[in-house]
């Protein structure tokens, strides 16, 4: 493909020496083939104008765009192959000041970020003045796709979505022009943006969020806790989960994430190692990489009314037998810090991922706890696969994931309880993938379905889509209606009707 002209930011066409620099996303260890992600054109934009230009070239030129900032998307859905054109605005908008900046609204506060900072750069920020903002837990996701797909983190139960807490949005559309939509003003695209078919509505440049202030939150405290992996060990902690998960009335102040790793996982993305100097010599190596499989524990706690007080038996069964217990009270904004992997990916290994939610109020009763420690307990003992697991239940008539669904957005499955990954690293070779393949499917037979471990229905997020590709072939999976889905398409159509912003098969599908 030719240099696309007008665009001064640097232009990568495949073959080129820095091709395979910047085509690099998170899932090409796993989906580079099946899913194609050899885009023909990389443009790394500069600015709007960059960007403009690239849009118009695509309508002249019959091409689809792929927009990436973190490229996080386990199945590759933020690139695309050989006959489209990748985006990259992963250096496009970083001028603080300008691209980062707080606006004060009477009692309220707000910060305007672009989509091309990270979220350790956006909490680093935050917490800078000392505000806080619910995100997720991955270091170098960026804030576009994160907003777009919900961005569930530690704070799910708390103060719900990332997204949920959405002013404004700013995108350059189809036509090249810069807009700014709101949810009064714009209710129709604003619940498509947010959660509908992220990346397929335009280039998105900017968000305004509202964000919390620490002087609101005295009190708060964080946990965080290693255990030595045993597969009892695991069954009493997914046991005070599944009590947590099962309970309607447990309290909206706790948020709580179970983590299972393997071995030569990067303890130091978890931990600062300079804090464990007594336990770090049995735990991991110099480099940082854990010696054996490791529990670990995000608990969270945070005060609401003056007269809220913690429950330290819910803590002290988190704690019980954990070798590393890091158990403090901290600004809000320093724990969501806490909370961040700094790492970039956690092993360097491709991957079968697994991503399910369920609206389950008796896991701690009907077998889950076992079987669930069970299917990991497969993956701990196995040559040449890793696993890591993540479980957080989100549910509870007064949790906040629950309580946003206010109708404004289109994030699916607001009435989750809990949300539970399971992803399978492989060393290429030795029938290890065929492996994963299979044990994943296991999980889905016995977990998923009347009468099953986890969930009555196939429940998807977007974010950690898995499976068919073709989204239009699976949308049951990743919408709760028809009707919901029609709608989506309806606004696909308007936002995108020569399909420059469609350039893979995991999109919603346009309405005729």
């Amino acid at each position: 493909m030719a240099p696309i002209p007008g665009v001064s930011g640097e232009q990568s066409e495949f073959g080129t020496a820095s091709y395979e620099q910047w085509r690099q996303q998170y899932a090409t260890s796993s989906h580079e083939t099946d899913h194609d992600m050899h885009p023909g054109h990389i443009i790394r934009a500069l600015n709007t104008k960059d960007i403009k230009a690239v849009i118009a070239y695509a309508k002249q030129n019959g091409k689809a765009i792929a927009i990436r900032s973190g490229g996080h998307q386990y199945s590759g859905a933020s690139s695309t192959g050989q006959s489209n054109i990748q985006l990259d605005l992963r250096n496009t908008f970083k001028v603080p000041g300008e691209d980062l900046s707080l606006i004060h609204q009477g009692d309220e506060t707000q910060v305007r970020t672009s989509v091309s900072w990270s979220l350790l750069e956006i909490n680093s920020f935050l917490g800078a003045n000392h505000l806080f903002v619910p995100h997720g837990q991955c270091q170098s996701v960026c804030i576009g796709g994160h907003a777009q797909t919900g961005g569930y983190g530690q704070l799910g139960r708390s103060f719900g979505l990332m997204g949920d807490h959405i002013v404004k949005l700013e995108f350059i559309d189809h036509d090249g022009v810069e807009r700014k939509i709101a949810p009064a003003s714009h209710p129709e695209e604003f619940f498509a943006w947010t959660g509908g078919s992220p990346g397929n509505l335009g280039v998105l440049t900017h968000i305004t969020l509202k964000v919390y202030r620490d002087a609101d939150y005295q009190g708060s405290r964080g946990l965080k806790g290693l255990h030595i992996y045993t597969p009892e060990a695991l069954q009493k902690l997914l046991q005070v989960l599944a009590e947590m998960n099962d309970d309607e009335e447990f309290p909206r102040n706790y948020d709580l994430c179970i983590t299972v790793i393997s071995e030569d996982y990067p303890l130091d993305g978890i931990f600062d190692l300079k804090r464990l100097t007594k336990q770090r010599t049995g735990l991991c190596r110099l480099d940082g990489a854990s010696l054996l499989p490791l529990i670990v524990i995000y608990a969270q706690w945070v005060p609401f009314k003056s007269t809220d007080k913690p429950d330290e038996t819910w803590f002290d069964k988190l704690k019980d037998g954990a070798v590393v217990n890091d158990d403090r009270v901290r600004p809000m904004s320093e724990l969501t810090a806490e909370w961040i992997f700094r790492k970039d990916r956690e092993y360097n290994l491709p991957y079968v991922k697994r991503t399910y939610a369920t609206t389950a109020t008796n896991l701690s009763k009907n077998g889950w706890v076992d079987w669930t420690a069970g299917r990991i307990d497969e993956v701990v003992k196995s040559t040449g696969n890793y696993i890591a697991a993540q479980i957080q239940p989100y549910g509870g008539k007064y949790a906040r994931f629950r309580v946003n669904d206010d109708g404004r957005s289109a994030y699916s499955w607001r009435d989750s309880t809990m949300v539970l990954g399971l992803d399978n690293f492989y060393v290429p070779g030795n029938g290890n993938k065929e492996d994963a393949e299979a044990w994943a499917a296991v999980n889905e037979h016995q977990g998923i379905g009347m009468n099953k471990y986890f969930s009555t229905q196939d429940r998807r997020v977007l974010w950690g889509s898995w499976g068919s590709y073709n989204l239009h072939s699976v949308w049951p999976c990743y919408y709760e209606t028809e009707a919901k889905y029609k709608k989506l398409q309806r606004a696909r159509k308007a936002a995108d009707p020569y399909g420059v912003f469609t350039p893979n098969s995991f999109s919603v599908l346009r309405a005729d």
